[in-house]
């Protein structure tokens, strides 16, 4: 940074400039400006939740309540009290430059539409975009995301492509399962390859690009339901990988009947047997499960208790509520105790699911046709403008 023109001194050298308001773009703008803005809304009456620190909530004595979330300078309000919602437009106008856009209707790449059935989220424009920059509009589609005959490793022996593209194209990829859990696993694998793919990784992206082609307006779907309680399915596919021989975990959670979360990962250790495999992944999800409920609590959405977990191994259920099998479980103490711990509070109830029924199955591995179509309507994934 050069001396300010107009300052002229002997001992320019020795002198540095202090920023008296934060410059959009530096590396602190981002921090300064949600320290303000939460000043602002906190002096407004709103506490910050502590699951989601970007979450504020209102309550008020008639039992309505007010929300604000905030990603960045991009904010939504909702809720059930419209006249505070207007008056706090009109408080947030004084202290800050801001634009009303009206109902939700589209949010950093993510499309909303309403109806009296429900809530569709899907990303839509975006995948057309996509498949337009890529110049894929014109592929052949694929029925499903990945091949189930495709086991990809990282040295495979193919020509090495250019890593630029690559990595660009999975970023965006991986921006776009944010309401595609249809693509999470396909997506998880080939983002393992981030620094050296080749072709046969590349085939596999275009395949989820081809995919997306067949069903660029899926979404999720949010409806009414009568259920009161959360629910998680966890999986793992066992020594799925050909590289490390390590396992994927899988896990979905469903809040009041609908998919909230969902993750797809390979697991840090190689599991020396399958019902160890499904262990880790049954903590994973255990932890998601009490991060929602303690979410839900802060927003005082009441739920029945326990909540459920679904397994389809029966090993590790056993495992899981018998303490006995020390020497079968010694290496996975820590996990051991914490499921064990949960269930014994009547926090969790481990339950046992056929694999036929195991919604997880998508996240941990590549399925059949048919298969794939189950589970992606169990996720509660539709296509609205197919429906139209």
């Amino acid at each position: 940074m050069d001396i300010p023109a107009g300052l002229e001194t002997t001992s320019n050298f020795y002198k540095v400039c202090r920023l008296r308001k934060s410059l959009y773009g530096l590396k602190q703008s981002p921090r300064a400006w949600f320290e303000r803005f939460t000043k602002v809304v906190k002096g407004y009456g709103f506490v910050q939740c502590q699951s989601d620190h970007t979450l504020f909530v209102k309550h008020f004595p008639e039992g309505k309540l007010a929300i604000i979330i905030v990603y960045v300078d991009d904010i939504i309000l909702t809720g059930d009290h419209e006249e505070k919602i207007d008056l706090l437009k009109k408080l947030l106008t004084k202290e800050f430059e801001i634009k009303d856009l009206g109902n939700l209707k589209y949010f950093l790449g993510m499309e909303i539409a309403r109806s009296k059935k429900g809530i569709a989220v899907s990303q839509r424009k975006y995948v057309l975009d996509l498949l337009n920059e890529t110049r894929m509009l014109g592929c052949k589609p694929a029925e499903t995301p990945m091949d189930t005959t495709d086991k990809l490793e990282e040295s495979d022996g193919s020509a090495p492509v250019d890593k630029g593209r690559y990595q660009r194209l999975v970023g965006k990829l991986i921006y776009l399962s944010h309401t595609r859990p249809d693509i999470g696993f396909s997506v998880s694998v080939v983002s393992q390859f981030m620094n050296n793919p080749t072709e046969k990784h590349m085939t596999a992206v275009i395949r989820i690009l081809r995919y997306l082609k067949m069903t660029p307006g899926k979404g999720l779907f949010f409806q009414r339901t009568t259920k009161k309680e959360i629910e998680i399915f966890s999986d793992a596919d066992w020594a799925g990988s050909v590289t490390d021989r390590r396992s994927t975990s899988g896990y979905c959670s469903f809040v009041l009947g609908n998919l909230v979360t969902w993750r797809s990962k390979k697991q840090s250790v190689v599991a020396r047997s399958s019902a160890e495999a499904e262990f880790r992944a049954m903590a994973q999800g255990i932890c998601e499960g009490i991060w929602l409920n303690r979410l839900l609590e802060e927003l005082r959405v009441p739920l029945k208790h326990p909540m459920e977990l679904y397994c389809d191994n029966q090993a590790a259920i056993s495992i899981a509520k018998n303490p006995v099998h020390h020497d079968r479980t010694k290496h996975v103490e820590i996990d051991r105790h914490f499921i064990k711990e949960k269930i014994e509070e009547g926090v969790f109830k481990v339950s046992y699911t056929p694999t036929n029924c195991q919604t997880a199955d998508i996240l941990t591995k590549a399925l059949a046709r048919v298969n794939f179509e189950d589970l992606t309507e169990k996720l509660g994934m539709i296509n609205i403008y197919n429906a139209a």
